[in-house]
């Protein structure tokens, strides 16, 4: 592709190379270039790709897309942001597939991977359209799945994803969209054919400078969508509303005055019963995933469909045969007379909705096993401390991935929510340890809830990834203590 071509959308302010060069690709990372691709000197959080356009130059770099001038000689092309640049010209690159699907982009705090889940099965239960999904668990094509490395990935990453589902037949791509893609310009270009925004609790204050900042940050999102589905029940619905989507749909349990409501609503201990309602049309729902957030979610996903213009009804009828998602409320088989479940909960609004769930249908005691995250917000620590003792029959703070930080450091933050508590709670740091303490201590119709680490099969401590899969641990230990 001819360098003007791929520079066709992009915001440029001075050019040294020949735009008739032909450029073979597009490349960030100076370790993976190959020669004859343009290599984007993009700040990261620890370097700064300007730091590598010498590397790049060496090993054959057709130009250079950067901020600042070289200071050696090199053909260059100087922009204001080089992360909205990558994002034009890996859609160029690409050819531009985000025209050719039709787009869900889904944000929030809590419940994004969830609703993505929802929304793209009752799509392809609805249309029989092929559908793909970018998340936090995972990114499909259909039925296939590829790893995924985070919530929302680079955007050439996402524009090749995208490439990947165009070729490969799908209609539609539903994406997470996270807060830090939206500040980094991930999905910058993209015009989302419909917006979804799940609720704002407190997350990621170490990257926003405040709730405030993190919302707006959020409703960036919905600046570039055609159409938004919005949590009235939210107390940044109005700044989401207000972020320019050109239909507003509004979906709540508690508004009547929102578009599409749950009434009638039964929380039972494997499922979530309503009535969807809208104007003239009364629906039946069930989700087999317990939990009022499973309503929400429920009423998200909904909405989603009925803006991508799929009936309410459809939507409610399919609901029943949408499978849950791994790591979210997901009950481990133990064979015991308790139960175990796994949920990512990694921030006060999550793990208090989870304990609240369990605590609706246990028979027993609920136990709740949790760490926070290294190198993250540390303001949520002790609120998460705090939350755990209050609902929890039984506490056990322990890590979770530690990342750079010292383990027992973060749990000394946690306890700081908890310093005046009488509440029964013991610190076991190492995770392990602490899962086998709290699977021995469990008793007959007791719930345990292993919070934090969802989907996640590993640990990270250090800048070391190692194996970690609390499916595995729970089911070792039980096995090891019954023979």
């Amino acid at each position: 592709m001819l360098l003007r071509d791929l520079l066709k959308n992009t915001d440029v302010e001075f050019v040294t190379a020949d735009l008739n060069i032909e450029v073979c690709g597009v490349c960030f990372d100076s370790r993976t270039l190959i020669a004859g691709e343009l290599f984007v000197a993009v700040t990261g959080f620890e370097s700064d790709g300007h730091q590598f356009i010498g590397e790049a130059t060496i090993k054959g770099a057709s130009c250079i897309l950067c901020e600042k001038a070289p200071d050696i000689a090199v053909p260059y092309v100087l922009v204001n942001d080089t992360r909205k640049a990558l994002a034009d010209v890996s859609a160029a690159w690409f050819q531009y597939p985000a025209s050719m699907l039709k787009t869900v982009g889904v944000t929030g705090t809590n419940g994004k991977t969830t609703v993505t889940a929802l929304t793209k099965q009752i799509i392809e239960k609805c249309t029989g359209a092929k559908v793909g999904l970018i998340g936090t668990n995972r990114n499909m094509i259909g039925g296939r799945e590829l790893n995924a490395k985070r919530t929302t990935p680079e955007s050439y990453e996402i524009q090749q994803l995208l490439r990947m589902m165009v070729d490969e037949g799908c209609r539609y791509a539903v994406i997470e969209v996270s807060s830090h893609a939206l500040q980094l310009s991930r999905v910058h270009g993209i015009e989302f054919d419909v917006g979804v925004f799940t609720n704002l609790s407190p997350d990621h204050l170490d990257f926003h400078a405040s709730m405030e900042d993190y919302a707006l940050v959020k409703s960036r999102l919905f600046s570039n969508c055609r159409n938004a589905a919005i949590n009235a029940d939210d107390d940044y619905a109005a700044v989401m509303a207000a972020g320019g989507a050109h239909t507003v749909m509004t979906y709540s349990v508690k508004d009547d005055a929102a578009d599409l409501i749950a009434k009638n609503i039964k929380l039972k201990m494997d499922r979530v019963e309503f009535c969807a309602l809208m104007i003239g049309s009364i629906n039946k729902t069930i989700l087999k995933i317990p939990g009022m957030f499973s309503v929400y979610n429920a009423l998200a996903a909904m909405s989603a469909a009925r803006l991508l213009g799929i009936e309410i009804e459809h939507a409610a009828a399919v609901m029943q045969a949408c499978e849950a998602v791994k790591g979210r409320t997901e009950v481990v088989p133990t064979g015991s007379d308790f139960t175990v479940l796994i949920d990512y909960a990694h921030t006060p609004d999550a793990l208090e909705n989870i304990i609240q769930t369990v605590r609706g249908f246990t028979k027993g005691r609920v136990i709740t096993l949790f760490g926070c995250g290294g190198d993250r917000d540390r303001k949520k620590r002790p609120l998460m401390g705090a939350i755990a003792v209050k609902l929890s029959d039984v506490t056990v703070i322990t890590s979770d991935n530690p990342r750079t930080e010292e383990p027992g450091a973060i749990i000394k933050n946690i306890l700081t929510g908890i310093e005046d508590t009488k509440a029964s709670y013991r610190v076991i740091e190492n995770r392990r340890d602490a899962i086998h303490w709290a699977l021995e201590n469990a008793q007959t119709g007791d719930v345990l809830i292993l919070a934090g680490k969802g989907h996640e099969t590993y640990q990270i401590c250090g800048k070391e990834k190692t194996h970690f899969d609390e499916r595995e641990i729970v089911a070792e230990y039980l096995i090891e203590n019954r023979e």
